[in-house]
């Protein structure tokens, strides 16, 4: 079982990737941020460091897809490679914060790595509106975060939503703006009853 789990920064990924893995004693797996050398850097000068900071995210999360293909084992994992390639990469494309050549480039890269992945069992979108973001950012107290722009997490709040208005595999979809899984129990075993339905039609 490979459920993954999407959203904009600070939608809560990796908070309810740890409640869940907790609770269904499956590994998580995480993305790499702490140990990223290129996040400072992009938060100071996006244009100069997007093309670094989206290869060595694809690098990454290729790697964590193989590894899992092999093991074959149940895994709860903190964001997708899908979000690198259709989100992220031309969000930063589009808003002049990578060059068309460093594009093409990325994306004839990930057209490869597509070919020899699969979809998880399970994507577990978690959708929140940018005030919601923007308050769990400052809750979490990253400092490279605190320049992040709102017209970023804006336009891509915009291709999280045409991603998933389109995704073919099966899917669900939290609100954040209303449920609070982090702070309220009740709301984690709502999300925990509608993750249970899901996974018991994928047997």
């Amino acid at each position: 079982m490979h459920i993954a789990i999407a959203g904009n920064i600070g939608s809560g990924k990796t908070t309810l990737t740890g409640l869940l893995s907790k609770h269904y004693k499956w590994k998580a797996v995480y993305e790499e941020v702490e140990d990223n050398p290129y996040l400072n850097s992009f938060y100071e000068d996006m244009r100069r460091w997007s093309f670094n900071l989206q290869i060595f995210f694809l690098n990454s999360r290729f790697r964590q897809v193989i590894e899992l293909q092999k093991k074959n084992k149940s895994v709860i994992q903190d964001r997708t490679i899908y979000e690198d390639a259709y989100i992220f990469a031309p969000n930063l494309h589009t808003m002049g914060l990578m060059t068309q050549r460093d594009f093409e480039n990325y994306s004839s890269l990930f057209e490869l790595i597509n070919s020899f992945i699969k979809m998880p069992d399970l994507l577990i979108y978690l959708k929140a509106d940018v005030s919601t973001l923007v308050t769990q950012i400052q809750k979490r107290g990253r400092d490279y975060e605190n320049s992040i722009r709102l017209d970023y997490l804006n336009s891509l709040n915009d291709r999280y939503e045409a991603w998933v208005a389109n995704y073919k595999g099966k899917l669900l979809t939290i609100d954040v703006n209303t449920i609070k899984f982090s702070d309220c129990p009740e709301d984690l075993g709502i999300v925990i009853e509608k993750i249970d339905s899901q996974i018991n039609g994928l047997f």
